[in-house]
């Protein structure tokens, strides 16, 4: 089945905008499955050319036979033939309209369906930023407590040392007290 479209430049973009190479991988095989699931969908409703050729060829040759059946009974049959030609041309447009509203449905559901991905791929990129915004905040927390707990041992640090200082300053003071 051909693709319209470039999955490379496509999974590019999406790595170009903040997705892993995995990820965008895994978004550009759904979507390929996406189009390849609508467009079966497409192909097994429409009609082949080769049947349409059948058909027209079917409607051709019944018009050839009507208006041969027209020529033999013009007079007696005509309104008969008439009523039957017109029941035929409601048939058809019964059928156009069908195949339109089929190919309507199925256009509407790869709307659908396609919108639904892009909500999917909208709520999974939300939830990574609210991961990505919570994990920033525990590091920002736990960056903010070693640097408190830091500036406390800090502070400890230099009340033992004073204390150390004037302890020895002391001494000294009291051992040049005796000896002078």
């Amino acid at each position: 089945r051909r693709l319209y479209f470039d999955t490379h430049a496509l999974v590019c973009l999406l790595e170009e905008n903040g997705f892993t190479t995995q990820q965008s991988e895994v978004i550009v095989s759904a979507l390929v499955k996406i189009m390849s699931t609508n467009l079966d969908m497409i192909y097994k409703d429409m009609v082949t050319k080769v049947q349409q050729e059948i058909a027209l060829q079917q409607v051709m040759s019944h018009i050839g036979g009507v208006k041969k059946d027209m020529i033999i009974l013009e007079k007696s049959e005509f309104s008969a033939l008439r009523s039957e030609n017109e029941k035929i041309k409601l048939e058809l447009q019964q059928i156009k309209k069908q195949v339109t509203d089929e190919i309507t449905k199925v256009r509407a559901d790869n709307k659908l369906n396609l919108n639904l991905e892009k909500s999917r791929v909208k709520e999974l990129h939300a939830q990574q930023d609210r991961a990505l915004t919570q994990t920033d905040r525990k590091i920002d927390t736990e960056v903010a407590d070693l640097k408190t707990m830091l500036e406390s041992h800090k502070l400890d640090n230099i009340k033992y040392l004073a204390g150390s200082v004037f302890t020895c300053l002391t001494v000294a003071l009291g051992f040049y007290r005796l000896w002078i």
